[in-house]
């Protein structure tokens, strides 16, 4: 069961993302031709299959033998064939297979990769099925077929444990909801502010409150339901947690051990009081994590990327008439920033930042062609605080700023991929993104994911303003941190939004132990602390792991930070996610 759920969590979408890239990505003619000749022979083998089952579908009068017998043979061939090449890609190129086409590890493949202080957790939500004549089909019918639940297994290095938990996928959906009202000003836009009203018992026609209610006794009952079973078992352990579903875009330090005894957040037993919390794409990322899992050879601190030159995004639904004048300065600003802009020429661009950095997020990205429309690119919101958060984070862990920054006209998708092409990007031992992020949730059809920079004025193959997750795939990184204080980089609006939307498993391929990802619009100060404390940590005590060191960034903001900053919409957006532990 532990590795059926495995195949089960596996998603359609993050193959397809995985195969996209690996057909330019580390530059190796070898792997692409492979991952290419298997994509073909699965299509030939999908419409050939279909051709023998109308074939052998007709009348006996109809049917022809000799045809038949000729497709049976071919698809026997393709079965070889496309074994063989999955054997190669195994034996050949182990981090692409374990990443783009992971196969289920089993209970002591898992022990084997895990510390004595680590404990992996894996859940599998499901819904409510009914039954409607004799197939069962979700949420359909009159007769339930069976109720909805979740499976949660608990692999520690000695011990595992199995077990299953009433809330399945509409009532996870309906707990995390309720608790991002709590922590995102962007869940009370549009259709979510009724239900953040409702939720939070506040009357409808009240704006945005400007304390978000988060609710401590409902994450208390969402801690006892996913981990009261296994209390014991986790205690003094850093998590290793692998979600589904709506469980994607739950920041875990949020939730509660100890039923609260008040309203202060600081006396809370947030679940980061007591464990350090690294987020997996799959199980099966955690043999090619460790398998890389060194710390990283380049010699240069951070190289960043941020606020693009955006026009705005007045047609929101939301907009109070703020973004059009917003979209309006910027763009006037725009116009004079198309030069090379440094650190200490950006102090004055936080002036604009009040509406951008309570944004709803990056709009829908619509493609032309395999390029991105530029319009869209273009309509998005403008971050100039970004540029203050980028220059500090610089002067926090004392990087070149005025060399590595590259902000406005220099944070372009062609700057990004000329470093990578160059071997620059690799010298880079944290790479910072402090963009736009479009995530699966907020795209339609085939479109990809990805990080929104300043766009050409013309698109092509090289530089559309989008840098998609087969992109990053392709770059050659060398970084022990790749941060995205994107808005909502970390799961989408889809309830079956995959963890970070394909970008996490295209990041890691592309060379990074680990990423420091956001769940919603950050606030530009507190990211700053939170990162460049992580940083700290590490620099002070090199045995201290990635994802314990953020959680102690972060309890330094809920205790010795302000008041303000005890809430968890300030302290809690970020979720590590890849190898957390310490270089190995």
């Amino acid at each position: 069961m532990f590795e059926t759920a495995q195949w089960f969590n596996g998603s359609e979408a993050a193959a397809s993302l995985a195969q996209m890239a690996a057909r330019s990505a580390r530059g190796s003619p070898q792997l692409a031709g492979l991952v290419r000749e298997g994509q073909d022979l699965v299509s030939e083998w999908v419409v050939k299959n279909e051709l023998l089952i109308t074939a052998m579908s007709e009348t006996s009068a109809k049917r022809n033998t000799a045809a038949e017998k000729l497709l049976g043979v071919r698809l026997a061939d393709v079965d070889a064939r496309l074994a063989e090449i999955n054997r190669r890609l195994a034996q050949d190129f182990p981090d692409y297979a374990a990443l783009a086409s992971p196969t289920p590890m089993s209970f002591a493949e898992v022990q084997a990769q895990l510390a004595p202080d680590e404990a992996l957790v894996l859940f599998l939500d499901m819904p409510e099925w009914k039954l409607v004549g004799n197939k069962p089909i979700a949420k359909e019918g009159t007769v339930v077929f069976a109720k909805e639940e979740s499976f949660i297994w608990l692999v520690t290095k000695s011990d595992v444990r199995w077990m299953r938990s009433e809330l399945g996928t509409d009532a996870l959906t309906r707990e995390v909801t309720a608790l991002r009202c709590g922590l995102d000003d962007a869940a009370w836009k549009g259709a979510g502010k009724e239900r953040c009203a409702v939720t939070s018992g506040i009357p409808v026609h009240i704006n945005t409150p400007s304390t978000l209610p988060f609710s401590h006794a409902r994450a208390h009952s969402l801690y006892t339901a996913l981990f009261g079973q296994v209390h014991d078992l986790i205690k003094g352990k850093h998590l290793l947690i692998v979600p589904s579903g709506p469980l994607t875009q739950l920041p875990f330090q949020v939730l509660v051990t100890q039923p609260p005894s008040s309203g202060d957040h600081r006396g809370v037993a947030w679940l980061a009081r007591d464990h350090a919390i690294t987020v997996l794409p799959a199980v099966s990322s955690l043999k090619a994590l460790r398998r890389v899992g060194r710390l990283s050879a380049a010699i240069r601190p951070l190289i960043g990327f941020g606020n693009p030159l955006l026009t705005g995004y007045p047609g929101s639904p939301d907009d109070d008439g703020k973004a059009k004048a917003l979209a309006k300065e910027h763009a006037d600003w725009a116009k004079q920033a198309r030069a090379k802009q440094r650190c200490p020429e950006t102090r004055p661009q936080r002036v604009a930042g009040g509406h951008s950095s309570k944004s709803n997020g990056a709009a829908r990205v619509a493609t032309r062609g395999g390029s991105v429309n530029l319009a869209d690119i273009k309509a998005q919101v403008p971050l100039p605080e970004t540029a203050d958060e980028l220059c500090a984070v610089a002067e926090g862990i004392k990087a070149d700023a005025a060399r590595d920054i590259r902000l406005g006209s220099q944070a372009t998708e062609r700057e990004v991929k000329r470093l990578s092409a160059s071997g620059e990007l690799a010298t880079y031992r944290m790479v910072h993104f402090a963009t736009h992020g479009a995530v699966a949730g907020e795209l339609t059809g085939t479109h990809e994911p990805g990080l929104i920079l300043t766009p050409p004025e013309t698109a092509s193959e090289a530089d559309d303003g989008y840098l998609s997750a087969s992109e990053v795939a392709a770059l050659k990184l060398d970084a022990d941190w790749v941060v995205l204080s994107a808005c909502n980089t970390a799961a989408g609006g889809a309830t079956n939004a995959e963890a970070l939307s394909g970008l996490g498993r295209a990041f890691i391929y592309a060379g990074a132990r680990s990423l420091l990802v956001s769940h919603w619009a950050v606030d530009s100060d507190a990211t700053v602390k939170l990162i460049t404390g992580a940083v700290r940590e590490m620099s002070r005590d090199p045995k201290v792991g990635r994802s314990e060191a953020m959680r102690r960034s972060m309890l330094a903001l809920i205790d010795k930070g302000s008041k303000e900053e005890a809430h968890p919409a300030f302290w809690a957006p970020f979720v590590v996610v890849g190898e957390g532990a310490a270089g190995r």
